[in-house]
C-alpha cells in the first residue's frame, strides 16, 4: 500500500481498549497504517514510552514501544556538532555568519595525498581491507612511530580505525567495565566524558586553571585516583586550550600512574605536529615504564587536513590493541581503502609531515598571534596562550551578568555565544561543552581575513555589553 507504514509480522502488545473493542494481545497477519493517520500518535508520561498508532484493517489500534536505552539517553549531543550545524543552516539561508565553532583546517588536502587517493580508485583498490588496516599502512605508522615519537611497536599493535574519534570510543570499550572511573581533565574534548558514559564508566572531571595553563596539577590527580580509577585521558596537544604538556609534568604524572596497577592512560595526540616552538610533544608512552599501560592515539585529520577522509589509528600493546580489534570488527570493519592508501602518502611527505604541514603551522600559529593580541585589548578578558592545535580558549566571564538589549541577560558561555552568532553572526563554542563555563572556545582554522573580520564582529558585539563582573 502507498503512503503507509506497513508490518507483515505479528504484534505483541498488552490488551488496549478503543471505543467499545478490546484489542487482544496478539495480533497475527499483516496490518497497514496509511500515513494520514500517523499525526494521531501520542506519547505517555511514563518512563517506558509508546507510540499510538490508528489501523484501517479491522485492528482499530495497536502499542509499538518507542522507548530509548538509558546508556543513549545518558549521553549529551556533541555542542560543537550543533552549533557548526546551526551556523550551517544560517548559512545556507542567505545568513552571512563567520563559523569559527569546527576543529576542521581551513587548507585543502594536500595534492599528493589526494592523488593517492585518486589513484587507489583508478586503480581498483576499493574493496574491503584487513579489519586493523592494511600491513602497508600499520609498517608506515610503526615507523613513524618510531622516528617521530621513539616508540617501538609491531603491526599487530595498531589498529586503523574510521577516525582517532573511533579509536578512542573502542579504547574506552575495551578496557572499562561498569563502574570504573574515567580520570579527565577540564577543560576537555567535548567527547571524553560521554564516551566513558556509553561504556558505563563514570567520568571524573579534575579541573584545571587558566594561571596555569589548563594544565592538570599533579597533587590534584593522586588526590583524586582511587581503587575505580582506570583510564587518564591526557590530550596534549589540547583541545579546546591548545595547551602542550612539558615533559617534566608529564614525568611527573607518571610517577604518580605508576602507583596505581589498575589505572591505564590514553594519550590523545591528534594535535601532536600543529605545535609552536619552543614548545615540543613527548609521546606518554615513551617515559619510564609508560608503554605497557599507554594506549596512543593519532589521526590524519588535523595535521594533514584530512578530517573528511576519516582516518585514525590506535598504537598500544597487543592485549589492549586486539580487544579494540575484537570490537571493531563488529562495528564498523576496517577504514576505507582508499583513505588507507592516502594515509600511506601522508606518512611519506616526512618528518612531521615534512614542508607541507610546516606551511600549515606557520599559518596557524600566524593566526594565533593576531587573535591574542587582538583580544588581549579587550578589558576583562583573560588567555593563557595556545602552544599548539588552532583553538584559543578566552574567559569572557566579565561579560556574565550584562543586558543585551532585544536578547536580555548574558547569564553563562552558551548565551553569550548564542548572543554572539544571533547579534555579530559569528559561530563559537561555549566553554561549558568544554568542562569551563568561564570561557568561549574559537577556533582559528579559518584564514585571517575572515579571522579579522570576526574579531571586528565580536568587538562590535561586545562594545554593547557592560562587563558585569569586576576586573
Amino acid at each position: 500500500m502507498a503512503n503507509s507504514l506497513h508490518s507483515s509480522t505479528s504484534f505483541i502488545s498488552n490488551p488496549v481498549n478503543f471505543g467499545h473493542s478490546k484489542i487482544p494481545a496478539q495480533i497475527p497477519g499483516s496490518v497497514s497504517f496509511p500515513s494520514r493517520y500517523l499525526h494521531n500518535f501520542n506519547l505517555n508520561k511514563s518512563d517506558r514510552r509508546v507510540l499510538r498508532v490508528m489501523a484501517c484493517s479491522g485492528v482499530e489500534e495497536v502499542q509499538v514501544d518507542v522507548s530509548l536505552s538509558p546508556r543513549v539517553n545518558a549521553v549529551k549531543p556533541s555542542k560543537t556538532v550543533a552549533i557548526t550545524d546551526q551556523a550551517t543552516a544560517l548559512a545556507q539561508a542567505g545568513v552571512s555568519v563567520i563559523r569559527l565553532a569546527a576543529g576542521e583546517p581551513d587548507f585543502d588536502t594536500p595534492v599528493l595525498i589526494a592523488e593517492a587517493g585518486i589513484n587507489a580508485i583508478r586503480e581498483g583498490f576499493t574493496r574491503y581491507t584487513p579489519n586493523a588496516g592494511t600491513l602497508e599502512l600499520r609498517s608506515a605508522i610503526c615507523h613513524k612511530l618510531k622516528e617521530e615519537n621513539g616508540l617501538s611497536y609491531t603491526p599487530d599493535q595498531i589498529l586503523v580505525s574510521n577516525g582517532a574519534k573511533q579509536s578512542i570510543l573502542q579504547a574506552v570499550l575495551a578496557v572499562c567495565s561498569p563502574g570504573d572511573e574515567v580520570i579527565i581533565p577540564a577543560p576537555f574534548w567535548v567527547s571524553y566524558p560521554e564516551m566513558a558514559r556509553i561504556a558505563d564508566a563514570t567520568p571524573v572531571i579534575l579541573p584545571t586553571r587558566i594561571s596555569e595553563n589548563f594544565l592538570l596539577d599533579p597533587k590534584v590527580l593522586e588526590s583524586k585516583l582511587t581503587e575505580k580509577s582506570r583510564l587518564l585521558i591526557l590530550c596534549s596537544p589540547s583541545n579546546p586550550t591548545g595547551s602542550v604538556y612539558p615533559k617534566n609534568l608529564l614525568d611527573e604524572i607518571a610517577r604518580i600512574v605508576a602507583k596505581h596497577p589498575r589505572l591505564l592512560v590514553l594519550s590523545d595526540e591528534i594535535y601532536e605536529h600543529i605545535i609552536y616552538a619552543p614548545a615540543t610533544h613527548t609521546s606518554f608512552a615513551s617515559l619510564p615504564g609508560m608503554w605497557e599501560r599507554t594506549l596512543t592515539v593519532n589521526g590524519f585529520s588535523k595535521a594533514f587536513a584530512m578530517t573528511g577522509w576519516r582516518l585514525g589509528y590506535i598504537a598500544g600493546p597487543k592485549h589492549f590493541v586486539a580487544a579494540c580489534n575484537k570490537i571493531q570488527s563488529q562495528f564498523t570493519s576496517g577504514a576505507s581503502s582508499i583513505s588507507q592508501k592516502a594515509g600511506v602518502a601522508a606518512l611519506g611527505l616526512g618528518y612531521a609531515g615534512g614542508e607541507v604541514v610546516s606551511k600549515m603551522v606557520k599559518a596557524f600559529r600566524e593566526r594565533r598571534d593576531f587573535l591574542v593580541k587582538s583580544f588581549g585589548e579587550l578589558e576583562g578578558v583573560k588567555m593563557s596562550e595556545p602552544q599548539g592545535a588552532f583553538y584559543l580558549f578566552i574567559d569572557f566571564s566579565s561579560y556574565y551578568g550584562s543586558e543585551a538589549e532585544g536578547f536580555g541577560k548574558i547569564e553563562n558561555s552558551e548565551s553569550l555565544c548564542r548572543y554572539l552568532l544571533d547579534k555579530a553572526q559569528v559561530a563559537l563554542v561555549p566553554g561549558d561543552a568544554f568542562g569551563d563555563d568561564t570561557c568561549i572556545r574559537i577556533s582559528y582554522a579559518a584564514s585571517l581575513t575572515t579571522l579579522q573580520a570576526a574579531v571586528e564582529r565580536i568587538k562590535k558585539g561586545l562594545l554593547t555589553l557592560r562587563p558585569g563582573v569586576p576586573v
